[in-house]
This record gives structure tokens, sequence and C-alpha cells, in this order.
């Protein structure tokens, strides 16, 4: 299977400038970010809850 180059990236990121526009990308790459930590925390078992976000 072939990795993915340097040209691969740029158009991947220009699609999804294209689909989210600039300004909502560090939302979802927020929103991702968390959701990928909370999956790992499930898989390993942690009780523990870290929630630091501030309340708006």
């Amino acid at each position: 299977m072939r990795s993915i180059g340097p040209m691969e990236l740029l158009v991947i990121l220009g699609i999804a400038v294209l689909l989210f526009g600039g300004k909502k990308i560090p939302e979802v790459a927020k929103g991702l970010g968390e959701g990928i930590r909370n999956f790992k925390s499930a898989l390993k078992g942690d009780e523990k809850v870290e929630d630091n976000k501030k309340q708006a």
C-alpha cells in the first residue's frame, strides 16, 4: 500500500478548507482530538474523567 505524500496532503487540506471554511477547521480538529482522547481512555478503562474545559 502506498503512503500519502505531500501532494496528496495538500489536496486533502484544500478540500477541507472548501468544505468547512478557514474559521471552522480548528473547531473540527479540536472536536476530533477530544473524541480520540475519549476513545483511548475508554479502551484503557480509565475511570478518571478530566474535564478542564471552562463552561461558557
